[in-house]
């Protein structure tokens, strides 16, 4: 039997107001995880409106699945999010979404889940997978990884100073004693990072990140994301609503709103109508990013690196 881990959902009501819900749209969460979301925005729909969840965990895929049998209105796709486009075209639905909500980042019972290997306050085997079927675990990757390779992810990834030292570290040791557990990897940063009392991370936080991150190709995931719900959301009124966890996603979702909402770029003094470059424009921010209240994180500490922020399709 597969072992419950709560689930809270992060800026659920501000994610939610975000997609401006009609009772007989369409809608996306492309992030279904344990289904808050999804649950919140089927309470809204009416009997013609529909829900589509994606999910690449086969755990959250079961979960779906349960609900898919309690509510007709509901569907769930068993895939990356990156694929939103493809999916929606073979639905049909290209251009025909109301709003796709998308929760980025891995979620608590990934976290809380030892034998998932994402969280180094637990002991389990080094994956970090978000599906366990598919890819390459991070041991794996850890044992034939070039020096230069792990460096790379530390910095880029996980925007560590200590990125050579850690990897150096990991080369040395994975020669004696392969890295199985996540224990194994949390122990040697915590040996070789120097400490600090200005710091109140874990000394492993930003090397676990940037692992996770680079084993689930999640930037490149983000980015198809995006590009891809904007070609599903309807013209005129579709709405986009994200929620990232940490600055480099976040930097992408405000890079790429920035970017549609900015409209083609052209060279200064090239002779171009600005009907022309209000053309080009696809979306428009709604509003200001949000983060979340005190309140829901004395409820939730997990939501404290959270933001959201809202676009609708033009």
């Amino acid at each position: 039997m597969t072992q419950e881990f709560a689930h809270v959902s992060v800026l659920l009501n501000e994610t939610v107001a975000g997609l401006d819900i009609k009772p007989d749209g369409i809608y996306i969460d492309g992030t279904f995880g344990r289904g808050g979301h999804s649950r919140f925005i089927l309470s809204q729909l009416g009997e013609n409106g529909r829900l589509i969840a994606i999910d690449r965990d086969p755990e959250a895929i079961a979960v779906g699945e349960a609900l898919k049998l309690e509510d007709p209105r509901f569907d769930i796709v068993h895939g990356p999010f990156s694929g939103i486009a493809e999916y929606m075209e073979t639905k049909n639905l290209t251009e025909q979404i109301d709003g796709v909500l998308l929760d980025l980042g891995v979620s608590s019972p990934q976290l809380d889940d030892a034998s998932r290997g994402f969280s180094f306050l637990r002991d389990g085997p080094l994956d970090m997978r978000m599906d366990p079927t598919s890819g390459i675990s991070a041991a794996k990757w850890l044992a034939t990884a070039d020096y230069d390779d792990i460096v790379w992810v530390l910095k880029v990834f996980g925007e560590e100073k200590f990125a050579r030292k850690i990897a150096r570290a990991i080369v040395f040791d994975r020669d004696g004693t392969p890295f199985e557990t996540t224990s194994q990897l949390a122990g040697l940063i915590c040996r070789v990072v120097p400490k600090s009392k200005k710091e109140t991370k874990h000394p492993a936080t930003r090397s676990f990140q940037a692992i996770r991150i680079y084993i689930n190709s999640e930037l490149e995931e983000i980015e198809r994301a995006l590009a891809g719900a904007l070609q599903c959301l309807k013209p005129g009124s579709g709405r986009l609503s994200v929620i990232s966890f940490h600055s480099l996603e976040d930097r992408l979702v405000k890079q790429f709103i920035r970017k549609q909402a900015r409209g083609k770029e052209v060279p200064y003094g090239l002779p171009i109508m600005q009907e022309e470059i209000d053309k080009s424009r696809t979306m428009k921010a709604v509003g200001k990013m949000l983060k979340p209240s005190e309140a829901e994180l004395e409820l939730n500490p997990r939501a404290r690196s959270s933001v959201l922020r809202v676009a609708e399709k033009l």
